[in-house]
């Protein structure tokens, strides 16, 4: 095997492939002592070392010194004294002799080992150095060209290696043809058999926080927070920011002069848009940014079922709710509390009949009902499956006498009426279906006439 000028490839690959020389020589060793190793066989005890001053790798062969070739029993481990002298003069028995092998003498498959271990070495090395690079860039915007389309994404070429934008992470209506460039969050990196697996996102929330980050010096600097953000990506979002400084807007900061900001951040997501609200630690104002532009007219909050009720005019309701629910789911989201909105119509509705429902218990005035409804106990069921310990709680009945009262007399309503009356299920079932029969005999009614007075008029004219 031909070594010369082997210190300047070892320098060549480590600067081409960015391996650090150590690694390279240490992969070299390891070849050639496996070349060794299969010339010599596996008994033989082998080291393998880089001199530096000849640019080679040496090869040593260790062997135990004995007195007499009668006492040798194997030969890839021991010496006799008389041959061990002509290899070093101040050799003794028991001594271990270091003896160095002729790297010349290994053939061509030998030659073959070495290059596929030098080869195995690098790209491990290669992969490490890849996987350290990226792990730290975890979490950021990096960019790359469209290769091909693999599993319903798109392999996206980093350069250096690839990585995978699967389907859930392409914003709907995106398409990607090779050569296209593409930028999206590292949204993972992890260790696999075949080296790190990089995979992207465009649909994360995360990338549009990063986008913000990019185009707002307030969010690098510090001074501005995006607290929360919620997706549907590429129809909607909401980002809930926050000041550190009193003198700056965060939500001023994000749109930016004439919404240049907001519109490269939205340019970016294909039109996505985009609600920049003021984060409130009080959930009744922050609710009212999330829902904006709708105007709310009343926010109740309902901690037992982690309910937001949201009253609104009858014509912001659609407003509120927002195109497919968007506007109202993607508020829930973000508030983290379930959001319920009606309108001031509906409330009023069904008010009186939570009111009258209730009533339905022996002794209990409008302003107790009120009072439980307020609590948000909207029929006489619903009341009886709750502990005396939350009855208790109720303006009117604080008291474990008053609390075990209610509990009585709910309890015998609920007996009396049977769980359909109770819930308010059939009772509003059947006014609607008076309601509807009412309306049918009405018009039945209108019809019959009509055509009676139509046959009058008919025989006054003959």
């Amino acid at each position: 095997m031909n070594f010369s000028e082997l210190s300047r490839v070892i320098d060549a690959v480590g600067k081409d492939k960015g391996i650090s020389r150590e690694i390279v020589i240490e992969a070299l060793e390891q070849a050639m002592l496996m070349a060794a190793r299969k010339k010599l066989g596996p008994t033989a005890e082998l080291e393998a070392h880089w001199n530096n001053e000849i640019g080679e790798v040496e090869i040593f062969q260790f062997k135990k010194v004995v007195a007499h070739d009668n006492q040798i029993s194997d030969d890839d481990r021991e010496i006799a004294l008389d041959e061990a002298k002509k290899l070093d003069d101040e050799a003794k028995v028991d001594d271990e002799l270091g003896i160095k092998l002729e790297t010349v003498n290994f053939g061509r498959i030998d030659a073959q080992t070495a290059r596929q271990i030098i080869l195995q070495k690098v790209r491990d090395a290669e992969r490490d150095i890849i996987y350290k690079e990226f792990i730290g860039r975890k979490g950021q915007i990096i960019s790359g060209i469209a290769r091909r389309s693999e599993r319903g994404g798109i392999i996206v070429d980093l350069g250096k290696t690839e990585a995978f934008l699967p389907r859930q992470g392409i914003i709907q209506g995106e398409q990607y043809k090779p050569g296209d460039r593409i930028q999206a969050l590292l949204e993972d990196v992890a260790e696999t058999n075949r080296g790190p697996q990089l995979m992207l996102s465009r649909t994360s929330p995360r990338y549009l926080i990063a986008l913000f980050e990019m185009e707002v010096p307030e969010i690098s600097e510090e001074v501005v927070e995006i607290r929360l953000c919620v997706r549907e990506p590429g129809e909607r979002a909401k980002i809930a920011v926050y000041s550190n400084d009193r003198d700056v807007d965060p939500v001023g900061a994000c749109v930016g002069m004439k919404g240049i900001r907001v519109q490269n951040v939205v340019q970016e997501l294909r039109g996505e848009k985009i609600d920049i609200i003021p984060w409130n630690e009080d959930v009744t104002v922050f609710v009212r940014s999330a829902l904006a532009p709708a105007e709310i007219s009343m926010v109740r909050v309902i901690p037992a079922t982690n309910t937001l009720e949201i009253v609104v005019e009858d014509d912001q309701l659609s407003l509120a709710i927002g195109r497919k629910g968007q506007n109202v789911r993607l508020a829930s989201q973000i508030t983290g509390w379930k959001v319920d909105i009606l309108s001031k119509s509906k409330l009023d509705l069904r008010t009186k009949s939570a009111i009258a429902n209730l009533k339905h218990i022996d002794g209990l005035t409008d302003t107790l009902a009120q009072s439980i409804y307020q609590c948000g106990f909207l029929n006489v069921l619903d009341l009886s499956k709750q502990s005396v310990e939350t009855l208790a709680r109720i303006p009117g009945f604080e008291g474990e006498g008053a609390a075990q009262e209610l509990k009585k007399k709910v309890d015998h309503a609920v007996k009396t009426l049977g769980e359909e009356v109770a819930s308010g299920i059939v009772k509003e079932e059947a006014k609607a279906s008076d309601s509807s029969k009412a309306t049918l005999a009405d018009a039945d009614n209108r019809l019959k006439e009509a055509i009676a007075s139509a046959n009058n008029k008919g025989d006054g004219n003959e």
